[in-house]
């Protein structure tokens, strides 16, 4: 989406086919509070132009189907180990990241986040894998999108960027380390992440990136840093995890913040636009929904963005996925194509695992 407003350069090439966006307007829809344990059913008004009697037709309808008890369970998982293969060699990756160093060490930008794609054949049902991966892989943004020829499951950890109320947030993660198998491990882990310099150096500046892009759509002074590199866990890995907010300028709209903060810092890199061009010429396939954004606006003025990473593809019989990592000065490749792997486990796991 970014090619839209910047000039970045040549886009890879469209492998998987995938539109570069999707919006929809809904007339009729479902709420889950998982909070409350409780189901809204509406019927919206807004930009429809049916009558107030065919709107209330249309409610009780819905209310009278889920009034009727279901007949039966879900079925059990149909779901096999998938067996993902990477698009690229390590090797490659691996020199992918030495000439991220190269341009990094001649001043060219501070950061760029390299990433590669691993694919596997899949048969069953789309829906199972969504299902296995609410409770497998929970996450801060769950979602399953059926477009028809394909599909878009995943369990993101990071918020793009939200607005409610006037308030405007993000909240940048940067910095890894696996899960260890016992919760003294997972302490070593996670003070061994607090003290390396590598990773918390890479996390201050996604955070002075978080700061300055809020900043931009923000009243003077209201941008304030309300967590700070804490250590946040996961499934399969561990995150430095920070939280930015603003009051956005009332000139601007939820849609402003969006394009404000596309892509996120976290899977581009600082400078964003020069590190958005020089993953354009190193990596050799189009992201797709890779490190875009799914989410909602509402006729309020408020928004949730999460980043589309933890995310899955399938399309033609084939699961795809994506996982990067934070190339800087001192990165070492064999680590960063670790990282990568280490991120896509809760993807590539997916058949493996059972509720």
């Amino acid at each position: 989406m970014i090619s839209l407003y910047e000039e970045i350069g040549q886009i890879p090439e469209d492998t998987i086919g995938t539109p570069d966006m999707h919006f929809f307007v809904y007339e009729s829809y479902m709420v889950f509070d998982h909070k409350k344990e409780k189901i809204h059913v509406i019927e919206d008004a807004l930009y429809s132009d049916r009558s107030q009697e065919d709107l209330e037709e249309a409610l009780n309808q819905v209310l009278e189907e889920l009034r009727i008890p279901a007949s039966n369970e879900f079925e059990d998982l149909d779901l096999s180990p998938l067996d993902f293969k990477p698009h690229i060699a390590p090797q490659k990756f691996e020199q992918m990241v030495e000439t991220a160093r190269e341009l990094i060490r001649n001043g060219d930008m501070f950061q760029c986040v390299l990433s590669q794609r691993f694919s596997a054949e899949v048969t069953g049902n789309p829906f199972d894998f969504y299902r296995n991966l609410r409770v497998t892989n929970p996450s801060n943004y769950l979602y399953f999108y059926d477009f028809g020829d394909y599909q878009i499951i995943g369990a993101s950890p990071e918020s793009l960027v939200s607005v409610k109320n006037g308030i405007v947030t993000t909240n940048p993660i940067a910095g890894t380390r696996p899960r260890g198998a016992t919760d003294e491990e997972d302490k070593v882990l996670a003070t061994d992440l607090l003290s390396d310099e590598k990773e918390t150096a890479e996390h201050r500046m996604l955070v002075d990136l978080g700061r300055n892009d809020i900043g931009r759509i923000s009243e003077t002074a209201s941008v304030q840093v309300t967590k700070y590199m804490e250590v946040e866990f996961f499934r399969y890995v561990m995150h430095l995890t920070s939280v930015v907010k603003g009051r956005l300028l009332p000139e601007l709209t939820a849609m402003d913040a969006l394009k404000a903060t596309l892509p996120a810092g976290t899977v581009s890199g600082a400078p964003k636009i020069r590190a958005m061009r020089r993953i354009y010429e190193l990596e050799t396939e189009k992201r797709g929904v890779y490190a875009g954004a799914i989410g909602y606006l509402s006729a309020t003025g408020d928004m949730d963005f999460a980043i589309a990473i933890r995310t899955m593809i399938l399309k033609n019989q084939t699961a795809y996925v994506q996982a990067g990592a934070g190339i800087v000065y001192d990165s070492i490749a064999q680590n960063e194509y670790q990282e990568t792997i280490n991120k896509a486990k809760s993807m590539t796991r997916i058949g493996e695992l059972r509720p």
